[in-house]
């Protein structure tokens, strides 16, 4: 096998396998042959999205994780996530397809889709996928897609796209992104101060018996599903065309089910 080979082999048909080279010698990353040192840890939280969930990750308090006579002491209770097990080729397919800027083509809710693979998101435990399709950035929910198909072709990315994902907070992406200021009952504030439960949140004034806190989403029904969500101790004080919206739909399903129980 020529050098030329080989260098095309690593460059291109391998590249998404973590590669170095020193000098003159390409080798394997450590931590793909079982070598995992307190970085790679690290790193993994850090991915993972796990990293602030701990008080540190330091050597000392990482070495008292793996420990079983000490690690007894913690418990996690999370949100319980999408399992995906029985498509974990799929996952690997399209992770092997952002590497290499390879088109992919899908069927999803019934269409077929061509699209460029950018990012695989996970957000409150599911997955999506960001991608362009017509040159437009859009969102597609792992679990639907169907029939996937790598067409081997390459794409040039759009770095525009790339930083758009990278800092958008939202799930969905859309060109007019609505803001929202919401009345945020005093006895549920603490979970906004602990966490950034909203795509772009801020607060914009606190109050003895609310906040006002605003944010920014992509589309009015991811606004409403969230206020919903936390009715009685939120509302939606703009636009008032919004909580006028919710209020109808409140009204409908409070209606439906009066006549459902007089049936």
């Amino acid at each position: 096998m020529s050098y030329r080979t080989i260098y095309r082999a690593i460059n291109e048909r391998l590249i998404f396998l973590p590669i170095e080279k020193k000098h003159d010698r390409y080798t394997i990353a450590p931590y793909c042959l079982c070598k995992l040192s307190f970085k790679d840890i690290n790193n993994f939280a850090s991915i993972s999205g796990i990293a602030e969930l701990y008080p540190s990750l330091d050597r000392e308090f990482v070495v008292d994780l793996l420990n079983t006579k000490v690690n007894h002491a913690f418990m996690i209770k999370n949100t319980k996530y999408e399992d995906i097990s029985e498509n974990t080729q799929l996952f690997t397919d399209i992770n092997i397809a952002i590497v290499k800027n390879q088109t992919i083509n899908f069927t999803y809710n019934n269409k077929s889709r061509t699209v460029h693979p950018y990012k695989l998101v996970n957000t409150y435990g599911i997955w999506y996928l960001s991608a362009e399709e017509d040159k437009q950035l859009k969102t597609y929910s792992f679990a639907k897609i169907k029939k996937f198909i790598n067409t081997q072709k390459i794409f040039k990315s759009n770095q525009k796209f790339i930083k758009l994902i990278e800092k958008n907070q939202a799930v969905w992406f859309s060109q007019n992104r609505i803001e929202v200021l919401l009345w945020v009952n005093i006895s549920v504030v603490e979970y906004f101060d602990r966490h950034q439960l909203l795509p772009h949140q801020s607060i914009v004034a606190k109050h003895t018996d609310h906040y006002e806190i605003s944010a920014v989403f992509s589309y009015k029904a991811e606004a409403i599903k969230f206020v919903r969500y936390w009715i009685p101790h939120i509302e939606i004080l703009s636009p008032v065309a919004l909580q006028q919206e919710l209020n109808i739909q409140i009204d409908k399903y409070i209606s439906q089910s009066g006549l459902e129980l007089k049936l």
